[in-house]
């Protein structure tokens, strides 16, 4: 189900299922800046990335000895949120462990996730509660897709000197780094940038970057850890993703807790991370 916050200058549709973001439109000038999701290019839209990030190796995990089999970016995408407020410019969903989520992940928790319009800027907040007696491994990432043209560009806010990561045809990370920027700013969305797939950075001194083209949008990250930047090759959209987490390598891990980018959360601890998209034009 769909539901709409809005205020003086943006309406946003979010849907209940996966507490994904569906339409982020300004009253202004009538812009939609949300990719519409095609089946036949990229069905998603803005998935939650939770409790993992990218592949598993083998689609599997070990926790405690125990082995347990995980999807592509975790389990929240597909599952249906509750929806505990929804009124005026902000709406908060939540999903919350149960049988079924225990099979695969074998933590209690709660993921709740705020949608709040400010000025022309929405705010989504991704907040991980601990509700388990022991520690709880974790990663949480987003993905909204922002509609854009080839020819676009991506500029961050500081000069930058930066690789980029690659994975391979099974989503898994290779060893191997490519350089990026060079002291410098801006990434062009070209045709082919994406045609080995994602940009997967870290290490940025930025904090928040500019998709400029037609429409312009400022994108603010925070401190994730690692920034994924991904498009089908030649696709009219731009996916910006801040990551607390990263796919595998082809090298096993024994235990979740030793993943890279793992979050650790005690119990009754809270996890929050928030992006911002500011339209500008």
């Amino acid at each position: 189900m769909f539901y709409k916050i809005e205020n003086e200058y943006l309406s946003c549709e979010i849907n209940s299922h996966g507490a994904e973001l569906h339409s982020l439109k300004s009253k202004e000038n009538g812009k939609e800046y949300i990719w519409y999701g095609r089946e036949e290019i990229w069905y998603g839209q803005a998935p939650i990335l939770f409790p993992v990030i990218g592949q598993l190796n083998s689609d599997r995990y070990y926790y405690n000895g125990k082995e347990y089999s995980m999807p592509k970016h975790g389990l929240a995408r597909k599952l249906d949120f509750e929806v505990i407020e929804c009124e005026g410019a902000k709406a908060v969903f939540s999903l919350k462990s149960d049988e079924s989520t225990l099979a695969k992940y074998p933590f209690e928790f709660e993921l709740r996730a705020s949608f709040e319009l400010s000025g022309r800027a929405l705010v989504n907040t991704l907040s991980v509660y601990n509700r388990d007696g022991k520690k709880m491994y974790f990663s949480i990432g987003a993905h909204p897709a922002f509609n854009c043209k080839v020819g676009d560009t991506i500029e961050f806010e500081k000069e930058e000197t930066v690789c980029t990561e690659r994975i391979d045809g099974t989503n898994l990370l290779i060893d191997k780094k490519f350089p990026l920027l060079n002291n410098e700013k801006t990434i062009e969305i070209t045709k082919d940038i994406f045609e080995p797939d994602a940009l997967i950075i870290s290490g940025l001194l930025s904090k928040k970057l500019r998709i400029k083209g037609e429409n312009e949008i400022e994108f603010t990250f925070g401190d994730a850890p690692v920034l994924g930047i991904w498009a089908k090759p030649g696709a009219p959209y731009v996916c910006i993703e801040p990551w607390y987490g990263i796919n595998d390598t082809h090298e096993p891990v024994d235990d979740i807790s030793k993943k890279r980018e793992i979050q650790a959360l005690e119990p009754g601890g809270e996890f929050d991370f928030s992006w911002k998209a500011e339209i500008i034009k």
